[in-house]
């Protein structure tokens, strides 16, 4: 029986790593967008939000009937779904979106991939709860690892422009927006619904400043392809893996293959990009890695041993 479970469990961390490993490659096409299609932030992400959510209801209306609409039940309900889809998903596309165009998908991965230490940080400063030892310590240690891979070991520069850092943490911001605002009402609706309405209320929002057949770029078979990529595999595909795995692997086993997220971006960006990385780069990437481990794995064992962590 034990076998059967441990099997079950693998199976759930292999398609984890692959859900982890797509978004990475999502990571790589967007850069390539962002640089070398010359194409308007804001019109991407109308076309790019817009297809993915109405492509996603899609899917629930097939899996889910009627229980898709359940999240319009009352305001507070679609309260927080419009809270959801303004800072957590228009904010982190946007920002995501135009660090990398100002830099490159490596460096902000990294600093996206930053988002739990954020929510632990939130957690210290709004809800004044006592850090643990292992949050202390990981923030260290993440701190140095986003140094050493921004600045490839010249302290005296960093390997992109300010500006890029700065919507990179604003992306990671976001991204922990983006995992704590849907929680009030995750446990009554199906996640593929609130991020289906989510994403689909995020481009209706974007169209509204720029609706996608207006001064839209011209329309190429690369683009096409490389926009449908963005679609597939920065949304739909990945989050539907991640699903599946849920079934069979608990979530804080299924957290940790994020980690390949930043490792495939990477490894892509030198292979497809030219990115050029040196060793204390890959020291960098690798200790931003272990800090979050640690964060995710201090927690666990905190909350195991009844500490109560703060809904931030």
């Amino acid at each position: 029986m034990k076998t059967t479970s441990n099997n079950a469990v693998m199976k759930g961390i292999f398609w984890a790593a692959v859900a982890s490993a797509v978004w990475g490659i999502s990571g790589t096409t967007v850069q390539f967008i962002s640089q070398n299609q010359n194409i308007p932030a804001d019109w991407y992400l109308s076309v790019r939000t817009l297809g993915a959510g109405v492509i996603l209801l899609i899917i629930s209306l097939f899996m889910y009937g009627k229980r898709t609409f359940g999240v319009f039940s009352d305001w507070k309900t679609f309260g927080w779904l419009l809270a959801y889809a303004v800072f957590g998903l228009m904010a982190n596309l946007l920002t995501f979106y135009i660090s990398i165009q100002r830099g490159n998908a490596s460096a902000t991965t990294i600093l996206q991939y930053l988002s739990p230490l954020f929510i632990v940080l939130g957690g210290i400063f709004i809800k004044r709860q006592r850090p643990l030892t292992t949050d202390m310590l990981a923030f260290i240690i993440a701190l140095v690892g986003v140094v050493l891979a921004l600045t490839k070991g010249d302290f005296t520069k960093m390997s992109i422009p300010f500006d890029s850092l700065v919507w990179g943490i604003g992306s990671g911001i976001t991204a922990a927006f983006y995992v704590v605002l849907p929680k009030p009402i995750a446990k009554d609706h199906p996640p593929i619904v609130i991020l289906g309405w989510g994403t689909l209320i995020a481009g209706i929002l974007f169209n509204l400043y720029h609706p996608v057949w207006s001064d839209h770029p011209a329309i190429t078979g690369t683009l096409v392809a490389t926009l449908s990529t963005v679609i597939l595999f920065g949304t739909i595909i990945p989050f539907g893996l991640l699903l599946y795995s849920s079934r069979f692997a608990p979530s804080d086993v299924i957290s940790i293959m994020d980690a390949l997220q930043p490792a495939v971006t990477a490894v892509l960006s030198v292979i497809f990009l030219g990115l050029e990385m040196n060793w204390i780069e890959v020291v960098g990437i690798i200790l931003v890695i272990v800090a979050i481990y640690i964060l995710q794995r201090g927690r666990k064992n905190a909350q195991e041993a009844g500490y109560r962590e703060a809904d931030f």
